[in-house]
């Protein structure tokens, strides 16, 4: 059972209070892991698809130099 209050002579921390510790560290990384790949996920899609819509707004435009923007990606 856990202690709701602390004696001031406790000099031993329990156990499950650095089991939360390390749990709550854990899952704050795991959370900063998650943020930093959706961010990456989402700057290489807005890359990709402003090229894609780049070639697209010239084919619409009917242009024939298309193949240079095709080529540079």
């Amino acid at each position: 059972m856990r202690k709701i209050l602390r004696d001031d002579h406790d000099e031993w921390p329990d156990d499950c209070d650095v089991d939360d510790g390390a749990e709550r560290q854990t899952k704050a990384l795991a959370g900063l892991a998650l943020t930093l790949a959706l961010a990456l996920i989402g700057c290489y899609l807005v890359i990709h698809l402003r090229a894609v819509a780049q070639i697209e707004d010239c084919l619409f435009a009917q242009h024939s130099n298309c193949d240079s923007l095709i080529d540079s990606r």
